[in-house]
């Protein structure tokens, strides 16, 4: 397994667009997610020149997982989209805190039985999230803020990271999410 980090005009050519490809089968086809995107293509309004990805490839090159990392200082999904999370509370806007949003270890090339047993997604996730933390701690990024289901929260906390939450569940399509926050310092 391999990761790729880095804004769009870092990362290889065409990888941008087999990312948007990648998201749209996971998050549109496979999580069913309504979204207003085009048709086998998923970008939104924070995927912008500037924003950071983090990129698992197997051996093969095919993407197995991916992460988008977004600056608070800037609109981020949690600001604008999910901000009734934080319970109150305002978004947060600094240099020093970043979003990661479209968190995806999906291997959507994985025979039935791996998918079952789900060994390499969580081998896939847990070095996805390990690498997009590592990639923001490099630039002195202390806090890390992810929308996120109970089992990203559990993923966080089995690495031995420091999280909390912004806010109780709150049921999206009838799952129910959490403003993840996590402590670098």
């Amino acid at each position: 397994m391999e990761f790729i980090s880095g804004s769009t005009h870092d990362l290889p050519n065409g990888l941008e667009n087999e990312l948007a490809v990648y998201r749209y089968k996971v998050f549109v086809e496979k999580l069913g997610w309504e979204l207003d995107t085009p048709k086998g293509y998923e970008r939104d309004q924070f995927d912008k020149p500037d924003t950071v990805y983090v990129v698992a490839r197997n051996s093969d090159k095919e993407i197995i997982g991916c992460s988008r990392l977004l600056p608070t200082v800037e609109p981020y999904l949690l600001s604008e989209v999910f901000p009734h999370l934080l319970n109150g509370n305002p978004p947060p806007r600094s240099p020093t805190v970043w979003e990661i949003s479209r968190f995806s270890a999906l291997d959507l090339n994985a025979s039935s039985l791996e998918k079952q047993k789900g060994s390499l997604s969580s081998v896939v996730a847990a070095g996805l999230l390990k690498e997009s933390i590592n990639y923001l701690a490099r630039y002195n990024i202390t806090t890390i803020v992810t929308v996120s289901p109970l089992a990203v929260e559990r993923l966080i906390k089995g690495l031995g990271y420091k999280v909390h939450r912004g806010g109780p569940p709150v049921l999206v399509d009838g799952h129910p999410v959490i403003a993840c926050i996590i402590d670098l310092a």
